[in-house]
């Protein structure tokens, strides 16, 4: 098996490798997908965007054979299909790597990148051959990744070039990456689009799908937009702009991506003084009512492991906390909560909601103890308290009952935040607000964090989108080690200042 990247000629930009023809899904009575075209250049790095909903997720599993085309055909490198099924998608030359990776934990490397096509000596598993083409090919990209090691030790960004190395291992011509950048950091994104430019240049098309606004102009030559289903336009990222991008998303345009900055209140909420644990290092700030105080740094700065030891989740070992003028021990999330603290977590799905859960039951988790009587719940306070909240925050839902696995992902994030305004906080924790949700929706949470603020609400974000960071906050903090090294009002903002404190 020949898993070298190849050099290959100077690429023919009007060559299509990938061209799809009226193509339709029906699940039942709903329409997913209908009377798409679209072509895609071979050894191009093709943008697909649209709002959760639009049918990017459908469109891809009928391109990888998860789903068959209702109607429709598929032309791929100059074979015709009217469907495909996994095997002839991967014989083709496609393949995916989606936000969950598809990868076995307890297996090393190189047994991930081989499984189900082992190299095999003598009726034994060639373990050295594996071990050696797996560094080849991780090379071959430029990076460096022991083959040997569980695959459950690895860091996301890690994973996330197993999965990449996985695909050229299976000599891709086609490789989908869905949402590629939603869990990495800004430098982490920095080497995929690094590794994306080598891939092209290899002649590998990728067909990116992402919300990201500011890399599909930074990596992508075209760009394609569905919307309900429906196929709207394609552009050269060269000849289009953002606001073009938006309006063909949404179906209208759209004003400005973030709310006015608030105004300054000293009232001091919070104040955190020379606190440390194993993963923060003497770390002091002030959060005043009304504001959104961003944290900005690399990964690994401390964002997060601050929020959770502010919130009770971590231990603090030294410092002291004072709430709205009071010294407190915040000992557990419960203790928290009681004085009006609560925490939107970075990974809504594995930390924020049950998904299998209703949207009622979630909402109103953090609550029961107000909600009991007797260990029996006020089903009719609990009812009016979540249709409430689904109302002031726009959720879009059919029914309370509805499980949250089966809304957007934008939605999902709103009865995150439900959950958390549910508890009557006079302080919320945010981290990461918009990550892997559409730009329509992003612009929903902006304003709701924006009104909350406004409103009383006083908020500390993490964020690891520089434009949200900077669009958002009121004020900002740099976190490199565990320690704060710079605090900057808004007239300071710039992301070359803000990267050079966070690398200092």
């Amino acid at each position: 098996m020949n898993n070298r990247l190849e050099e290959t000629p100077q690429i023919d930009n009007t060559d299509i490798i990938l061209e799809v023809h009226k193509i339709s899904k029906r699940f039942g009575g709903i329409k997913a997908l209908n009377n798409i075209d679209f072509s895609v250049r071979r050894g191009e790095v093709h943008a697909l965007v649209g709002e959760n909903g639009a049918g990017k997720s459908t469109f891809i599993k009928i391109l990888t054979g998860a789903h068959a085309p209702s109607e429709g055909k598929i032309m791929f490198d100059g074979k015709e299909y009217s469907g495909l099924t996994p095997a002839l998608a991967l014989d083709a030359g496609i393949t995916a790597i989606y936000q969950e990776f598809n990868l076995i934990p307890f297996l090393s490397v190189s047994e991930n990148i081989y499984f189900g096509r082992e190299l095999m000596k003598q009726g034994f598993l060639d373990y050295e051959q594996m071990n050696e083409n797996t560094k080849k090919m991780f090379k071959e990209i430029g990076m460096a990744i022991n083959p040997k090691i569980r695959v459950q030790r690895l860091g996301i960004a890690q994973q996330q070039l197993v999965e990449i190395v996985k695909a050229i291992s299976k000599n891709a011509k086609l490789i989908i990456m869905d949402e590629p950048s939603a869990p990495l950091t800004e430098q982490e994104t920095e080497t995929l689009h690094t590794i994306v430019r080598q891939l092209k240049g290899k002649g590998i098309t990728i067909i990116y799908i992402s919300h990201r606004m500011e890399e599909i102009f930074e990596i992508c030559d075209r760009v394609s937009v569905f919307r309900d289903g429906k196929y709207i336009s394609t552009h050269p990222v060269s000849e289009t702009s953002r606001e073009t991008l938006i309006a063909d998303m949404v179906g209208r345009e759209m004003g400005e991506t973030f709310p006015d900055l608030g105004h300054i209140n000293e009232e001091k909420i919070l104040e955190v003084s020379h606190v440390s644990n194993r993963r923060l290092k003497d770390v002091s700030l002030v959060l005043r009512k009304g504001e959104i105080l961003g944290i900005g740094g690399l990964v690994g700065a401390g964002r997060t492991e601050l929020l959770r030891a502010l919130y009770g989740a971590d231990e603090i070992t030294e410092g002291e906390i004072i709430l709205k003028g009071k010294k407190i021990n915040i000992t557990s999330p419960a203790v928290a909560l009681k004085n009006s603290i609560a925490l939107l977590p970075e990974d809504r799905k594995q930390q924020g909601v049950i998904m299998g859960m209703c949207i009622e039951h979630n909402i109103s988790f953090a609550i029961l103890d107000r909600l009991s009587r007797f260990a029996v719940i006020k089903k009719r306070q609990e009812k009016d308290i979540c249709n409430k909240l689904v109302a002031d925050l726009s959720i879009k839902i059919s029914s309370l009952l509805q499980p949250v696995m089966n809304l957007s992902g934008g939605n999902q994030q709103k009865v995150v935040l439900a959950k958390c305004l549910a508890t009557e906080c006079n302080v919320l924790f945010i981290d990461e607000p918009t990550r892997g949700i559409d730009v329509g929706a992003k612009q929903e949470i902006y304003k709701i964090m924006r009104q909350l603020a406004d409103n009383g609400t006083s908020i500390i974000m993490v964020s690891s989108e520089m434009s949200e960071l900077i669009g958002m906050s009121d004020r900002i903090i740099v976190m490199k080690e565990g320690q704060v090294v710079k605090e900057l009002m808004p007239e300071e903002y710039s992301q070359e200042l803000i990267l050079n404190y966070a690398a200092l």
